[in-house]
């Protein structure tokens, strides 16, 4: 009777363990006899037998591996930087990678080449592009040149991030110290653009009175200036108030006579 439990329980076990799933994201590589089934497992419940079969499980959604790594540059510094890889497994490789490789494969594969690749891209560039606009093409040109060292493999590298970059403090102060001059230069050249802009405004407005003075003196001819005197004396003698009128024909100077009584 405990016999027959026993194997029971043993059977139970057994029929129990014999089942795994493999869940979106990940790809299932089935081994057997110590040989890797070149067919990889998709998505679902696949049973096999615990005492001759292993199924591993590798994923295949995008990873973060994050390295803090030191970057030569073209002048021979070190620039020290946080950089994520974002990469991913192709699923149909699975079984090549577990059987060159092992589940391993970022120490193994993954992290040596970046490594390399991050040491030869960086050294074509000078500290100071690496915390400027070049930034993007460093990751870029990192980026391919792992794919083209993963990508027969089956790996897929969909970003290397570049996420700080720390350098020598000398040369931080000397960017630092460039970027102030070159903002007080661009000030400056603002200064004198608004300087020039002002005194060409003078210039013009200059112009325009010296244009209209000359104008109005062209026009007060001497037949104009007795006729406007004429037009004068005409208004002078129409006003009701008593007045001196003193002139020489051309012009009236005008004394009012009530202010001489007082």
């Amino acid at each position: 009777m405990k016999a027959s439990k026993i194997l029971f329980l043993s059977a139970l076990t057994i029929g129990l363990g014999s089942c795994t799933i493999i869940r979106q994201g990940e790809v299932g590589v089935k081994r057997s006899f110590g040989k890797i089934k070149p067919e990889p497992l998709l998505e679902g419940a696949r049973g096999f037998n615990p005492l001759t079969t292993t199924i591993i499980k590798l994923p295949t959604r995008t990873m973060n591996m994050e390295v803090r790594v030191p970057l030569p540059s073209k002048e021979g510094l070190t620039v020290q930087s946080d950089v994520s890889i974002l990469y991913r497994l192709e699923g149909s490789y699975a079984p090549k990678v577990i059987e060159r490789l092992g589940k391993n494969y970022e120490q193994v594969i993954i992290l040596p080449v970046f490594r390399s690749a991050v040491a030869d891209i960086s050294s074509q560039y000078y500290a100071k592009d690496m915390h400027t606009g070049q930034r993007s093409m460093i990751e870029k040109s990192i980026r391919e040149l792992m794919m083209s060292q993963l990508g027969e493999r089956g790996f897929v590298v969909e970003s290397v991030l570049l996420k700080s970059i720390v350098l020598p403090p000398g040369l931080s102060k000397a960017i630092e110290d460039k970027l102030e001059a070159e903002q007080d230069s661009q000030r400056m050249q603002f200064v004198l653009e608004k300087e020039k802009q002002e005194a060409k405004r003078l210039i013009i407005e200059a112009e325009g009175i010296r244009d209209a003075q000359k104008i109005v003196a062209e026009g007060l001819t001497p037949l104009l200036i007795k006729f406007k005197a004429i037009e004068a004396f005409n208004k002078l003698s129409s006003s009701p108030n008593a007045k001196v009128i003193i002139t020489s024909a051309d012009q009236p100077l005008m004394l009012n006579a009530n202010a001489e009584q007082q």
